[in-house]
């Protein structure tokens, strides 16, 4: 038997064929899978329904958290990079205000004002001062660059437009990266002077470098252009072209996903900041920012898989259990009602066998008085008195008469079926009695019968009727299993002190193994075919526990089988019970 096979529950292959048009209403199987796939339905669906729900609920709200965020974060660092070059054009702007040109190209003055700036604000590299045609007059620097001509540098001709500029990281005449922030002085003459500052642009990536970023941040500043004027983690070094488009310009800060040139999902964070040709942006992996989240739903679907399989075995063994006991109190309801049913019918014969032995008693009284008569006036009468052939046919009548007489007294006694009357029995001469019946039937059919009574076998106090429908029962059904010539076999012998056990065997056709479990069961036979209801064995095992005692079955096709019951040498007295001595 497979594992299956033993979880099976007992109603799983059971089909009533008594059920008829109400066959429905008797499918315990399709009950079970009604019951569990209702209660499962009524249990899970809002425990699906709602992980569902907070499953997206929380994935929207983190990844919001992140957009969140990021927006944050670029205003916070677009703040700080404007703020870093307001400061240093508000103080050159004080420097050209409160300084003629005349001052600013003295000597020395550009070194000491360097020199402040630097201490007061850092990130200065030097100081230009630079006429209207375009001449550097003064400088203060790390660099030769006095006298240089920056009329047709893109820095000077904007400056002289605007007023202000600040320049994108360019190479310039020094061939290296900086920044140059510059202010123009008009004079009342109409006349103009600008001073010019280049900014440390190692100070300017400072203001991205100490930024702490999850899921692998990277921020950086680009010009209009798409050219990085700080260096990127993933996506180039300065002065090189990004790799990534460059986002339309907006008033405020935009956060959006895209994803990159690999196709993996990205989140770029970016900010125009006024006043110069910069664009801050900051790029994070999606995936990476969504790591926690991912363990997260993790756990939430570890907590549902677990919540599935508890309830839905929960559900399975409770509807199990219930269907279950709802199938074995049908099982005793059908059996009650076949109980019932065999009772009535039992009564029915009873009063029958009743009327047949008092209508059969009455002609066998008159002929055994009148054979009597006839023996009387044969004996009397010397004609007759020696005629030993008349003699001998009337006492073959005489017998048969007796006989007939000892057949009614049995009928009369198996048509008594009332309440059980605890009585005390010789279980020798019971079986003597119901095995009466099957005298002719065993002598014809050369079967042996047998009783064995081992030594100091107690009488015992039970229901006569109940022994005698039980033993005739087994009798039954042990000379139907065997063919002509057979044996059965009958051994009482004490079980303990307060049990008498009784074993019926036979050496007929035997019982196939996987019928052991079920011969029990009403409507259970394996002789359907030849007119057997299923009814007797149910009924003889109801028998015996309502006595108090117990059966069981012992077979082996093709050897024979076994049945031993066990019956308590004083059966349990309950009230209402009539006790009368029987020897």
């Amino acid at each position: 038997m497979s594992f299956l096979e033993k979880l099976k529950p007992d109603f799983w292959d059971y089909h009533d064929i008594a059920a008829g048009s109400h066959k429905r209403l008797f499918n315990f199987r399709r009950m079970w899978k009604l019951t569990v796939f209702l209660t499962a339905g009524v249990a899970l669906i809002p425990l699906i329904s709602l992980t569902v729900v907070d499953y997206h609920v929380t994935q929207r709200s983190v990844a919001s958290e992140n957009l969140l965020r990021t927006a944050r974060l670029v205003s916070n660092t677009r703040r700080s990079v404007f703020y870093f070059f307001e400061e240093r054009r508000a103080a050159l702007e004080f420097l050209v205000r409160h300084y003629t040109f005349a001052a600013l190209n003295e000597r020395g003055t550009l070194d000491r004002l360097l020199k402040d700036l630097k201490e007061s604000f850092s990130g200065f590299t030097d100081l230009g001062l630079i006429d209207p045609l375009g001449y550097q007059r003064g400088y203060a620097g790390p660099f030769d660059l006095l006298g240089v001509d920056y009329s047709l540098q893109d820095w000077y001709r904007e400056v002289c437009k605007k007023g202000i500029y600040i320049s994108d990281v360019f190479l310039g005449f020094r061939q290296a990266p900086h920044m140059v922030i510059a202010v123009k002085r008009s004079l009342p003459n109409g006349s103009f002077y600008v001073l010019r500052a280049t900014i440390d642009t190692m100070k300017f990536q400072g203001l991205l470098s100490g930024l702490e970023m999850a899921g692998k941040g990277d921020a950086f500043i680009i010009n209009r252009q798409g050219i990085l004027q700080t260096p990127s983690l993933y996506h180039g070094r300065a002065l090189q072209k990004l790799s990534l488009p460059v986002p339309e310009h907006a008033p405020k800060t935009r956060v959006f996903e895209t994803k990159d040139a690999n196709g993996a999902p990205i989140i770029i964070g970016y900010r125009y900041i006024d006043d110069t040709p910069f664009i801050l942006m900051v790029v994070k992996q999606k995936r990476g920012l969504m790591k926690a989240w991912r363990e997260t739903r993790t756990e939430l679907l570890i907590f549902l898989g677990i919540s599935i399989l508890i309830i839905s075995g929960v559900v399975i063994w409770m509807a199990t259990y219930l269907v279950n006991r709802i199938f074995i109190a049908d099982q005793k309801r059908i059996a009650t009602l076949h109980q019932v049913e065999y009772s009535n019918k039992m009564a029915s014969i009873g009063r029958l066998a009743a009327g047949v032995a008092h209508e059969v008693n009455n002609p066998l009284a008159i002929i055994n008085e009148k054979a009597g008569l006839i023996k009387d006036l044969f004996v009397f009468k010397k004609e007759y008195a020696g005629d030993e052939k008349l003699l001998g046919l009337v006492d073959a009548i005489l017998a048969s008469v007796k006989r007939a007489g000892t057949i009614t007294k049995r009928l009369l006694s198996f048509s008594r079926h009332s309440e059980i009357r605890i009585q005390h029995i010789d279980l020798k001469e019971l079986l003597q009695e119901v095995l009466g019946f099957f005298e002719k039937e065993a002598e014809y059919r050369s079967i042996d019968i047998s009783i064995d009574v081992a030594p100091d076998t107690p009488v015992i106090e039970s229901d006569r009727s109940k022994l005698q429908e039980i033993f005739l029962n087994l009798a039954n059904n042990a000379c139907l299993a065997m063919e002509n010539g057979g044996h059965l076999n009958i051994r009482i012998a004490p079980e303990g002190l307060k049990n008498v056990k009784v074993t019926v065997s036979d050496d007929g056709c035997g019982i196939a193994k996987q019928d052991l479990d079920r011969v029990f069961e009403p409507f259970f036979s394996t002789r359907t075919r030849q007119g057997g209801t299923g009814l007797g064995l149910s009924l003889t095992a109801n028998f015996v526990r309502e006595l108090g005692g117990e059966i069981t079955v012992e077979s082996e096709p093709g050897k024979g089988t076994t049945f031993t019951v066990i019956l308590p040498v004083a059966m349990e007295r309950k009230e209402g019970n009539n006790t009368c001595e029987y020897f």
